[in-house]
């Protein structure tokens, strides 16, 4: 079931950098790795800031970010940051979230722009990077009640629509893929 964004003028979006992984195929912290010059962390966050509100860390604690830990506990994937965002952007007032993963220092500055549309939508080849109403977050509360853990099947139990970027993102798994 589709679920819509709340009419308004404009929509007020929070971008939400979920960082709270182990990185044991990178070997290090992704967030502080460097790419064209400049930590991950502080390329998602520009290309975040550029078309959202506001913008959080998910999932860990890192210097000059407002910063909120997993929900309802660490150790849930993405989803558990997610759930945290879209908790925080219903109390502040937000209409939803822009979320991305810490390792896609290549994020488009217009993503919120091509994921609009009815209801939630995510990129195809990297479902971290989605567009979400705050109206999902019950949804996903009940998801990880009853157990569930994919991104893939929460996003296809919200109806979220799998959108094909112009251009690949890159996905920060390997030292290498920062070559």
């Amino acid at each position: 079931m589709p679920m819509a964004m709340q009419p308004r003028r404009s929509t007020r979006l929070l971008g939400a950098i979920l960082a709270g992984g182990q990185a044991r195929r990178f070997g290090s912290d992704k967030a502080q790795a460097l790419f064209e010059g400049a930590r991950l962390i502080d390329r998602v966050a520009a290309a975040l800031s550029a078309q959202c509100a506001a913008v959080v860390v998910c999932g860990r604690e890192e210097a000059g970010f407002a910063c909120l830990p997993d929900w309802p506990e660490p150790g849930l994937g993405p989803l558990g940051g997610l759930a945290a965002a879209l908790r925080h952007a219903g109390e502040q007032d937000f209409d939803g979230v822009l979320s991305a993963g810490v390792d896609v220092p290549d994020l488009p500055f217009d993503l919120a722009t091509s994921l609009a549309g009815e209801g939630a939508a995510i990129v195809e080849s990297q479902p971290v990077v989605g567009l979400w109403p705050v109206s999902a977050a019950p949804l996903l509360e009940a998801f990880l009640a009853g157990g569930g853990r994919s991104l893939y099947r929460f996003a296809d139990h919200v109806g979220a629509r799998r959108v094909e970027l112009p251009r690949a993102l890159m996905n920060v798994n390997y030292p290498e893929d920062l070559i």
